[in-house]
């Protein structure tokens, strides 16, 4: 199998192995190539704790001497430190671990002694070299009045220490790196493998394979991954199944009036070409197909103009009555032809609003007549404008067979149908509701549906008050 260098499953492994590294450079450096100078640090500080420590245990044994001394052995021996006292009352006293690497064998430290002394100062430390050649510290601190001690320690470690230890590192090195190595390969692979299953989920969903699942994992993060994708394949799915529709709703709705404008035509040029009466029924026929045509088409257009936010709201101040009116007039020929009856109720004879005065024109028109073409056997369709504290409610009213509760969260979509068979409309191409719903969207206006089963429909919108 090819290496991927950019795959999450190297990338991991490869951050881990680099980590594991780092820590080891940072032990090597600590350990090894900065031991000296730590240890020198490490040994300076232990010199002068004990040298405080000394001087407390000055103050609590000066009337008890041997006390005192057998503490200052203990001192000596569990530190490593050669220790010396000097003073006017006291003779020069060594400790029980004064071996050859004590540098107060040196008869030249008199010299270095003496400057303490007579200094006057509290403290003082020295850098020297001891009798086996190893550098080595001296610290002197005034315990009292005339009385001095000297702490003498090495502050080079002991090669054979240096040599372990770096023996013990090189082991430690190896044996980091082939787990790490392990744990990385296995920590990598284990985050990897669900994003490459939900990978190759994805890659099936977008090739129009919708009965895939993403699986879940025992990583949370991957979860929500999963169950957003999820959520996304269901609305993707239920989006195809719309285009489908559409795509199928739209050729059936294309296809018969130009049948029909086929058929027409050649029965006036075949038949009735002669006989005036009929050949003008059959051109206004040909013309209402045409017509059907046009407005499907205007209705796809401005579908798709709302949605792709081409065409902004041009803002008017305009009369909502006057403007009903006008488009129930449109109508007129359904109240002559089919005897339909609108009845519009209103409070007031004007009510002038600020909005969009073409779109909300179209709310209007496509409502009436989407209640026309689902109205009752009384064929009465009811416009109330119904004006409220904070806004103005419209109201469209059929009293057509209803809409079914699972069913009115969809009607708002293109082409929805809730029939086996897409119905042919008496007015309007069944784009209507969801031009609606995206004009009253973008104002922002709250908008809905009242239905009963058999009993009715009731579509309403609320213009805000400025």
């Amino acid at each position: 199998m090819k290496l991927n260098k950019k795959s999450l499953m190297f990338r991991i492994w490869n951050y881990l192995i680099v980590f594991s590294i780092l820590i080891l450079v940072f032990l090597w450096f600590f350990q090894v190539i900065l031991i000296d100078q730590f240890y020198e640090w490490y040994k300076t500080k232990e010199v002068k704790s004990k040298a405080t420590e000394i001087k407390t245990l000055y103050e609590k044994y000066k009337d008890d001497e041997s006390a005192f001394y057998e503490s200052l052995e203990n001192i000596s021996m569990k530190n490593g430190i050669c220790i010396e006292l000097y003073g006017n009352e006291i003779e020069m006293s060594y400790s029980s671990n004064m071996n050859r690497s004590c540098i107060f064998r040196n008869k030249e430290l008199n010299t270095y002694k003496n400057e303490f002394i007579n200094s006057n100062e509290d403290t003082i430390i020295y850098k020297l070299e001891s009798p086996d050649k190893l550098e080595a510290i001296i610290f002197g601190v005034k315990i009292d009045d005339g009385v001095y001690a000297f702490l003498n320690t090495s502050i080079v470690p002991i090669d054979s220490t240096i040599t372990i230890l770096q023996k013990q590192l090189i082991i430690v090195t190896i044996i980091v790196i082939l787990l790490s190595s392990i744990i990385a390969y296995f920590i990598s692979n284990r985050l990897s493998n669900p994003i490459s299953k939900l990978n190759k989920s994805a890659s099936d969903m977008a090739k129009g394979d919708y009965s895939v699942i993403f699986p879940n994992s025992d990583i949370s993060e991957i979860n929500e991954l999963s169950n957003t994708l999820n959520y996304a394949k269901e609305e993707l799915k239920k989006t195809d199944d719309l285009r489908k529709d559409l795509i199928a709703n739209v050729s059936h709705d294309l296809k018969t009036p130009l049948t029909m404008i086929k058929a027409y035509s050649e029965m006036v040029r075949d038949i009735t070409y002669k006989d005036d009466v009929k050949r003008e029924e059959n051109l206004n026929v040909i013309i209402e197909e045409v017509d059907r045509l046009n407005l499907l088409i205007s209705d796809i257009l401005d579908l798709s103009k709302i949605q792709s936010n081409i065409e902004g709201l041009t803002i008017e101040e305009f009369d909502l009555i006057s403007t009903i009116n006008s488009i129930i007039n449109r109508f007129d020929i359904f109240r002559q032809k089919e005897k339909y009856h609108f009845i519009f109720n209103h409070e007031k004879d004007e009510i002038i609003i600020s909005a969009d005065k073409k779109k909300i024109e179209q709310v209007i028109y496509n409502l009436i007549g989407n209640a026309i073409n689902y109205a009752g056997q009384d064929k009465k369709i009811i416009v109330n404008v119904i004006e409220k504290k904070e806004c103005i409610r419209i109201e469209i009213q059929d009293h057509g067979k209803g809409i079914d509760p699972q069913d009115i969260d969809h009607i708002w979509d293109k082409y929805y149908k809730n029939e086996k068979n897409h119905k042919r409309n008496v007015v309007g191409t069944g784009l209507g509701l969801s031009i609606v719903k995206n004009i009253l969207e973008q104002h922002s206006y709250k908008y809905g549906i009242k239905s009963k089963k058999d009993e009715g429909s009731t579509f309403y919108f609320e213009i805000k008050k400025d």
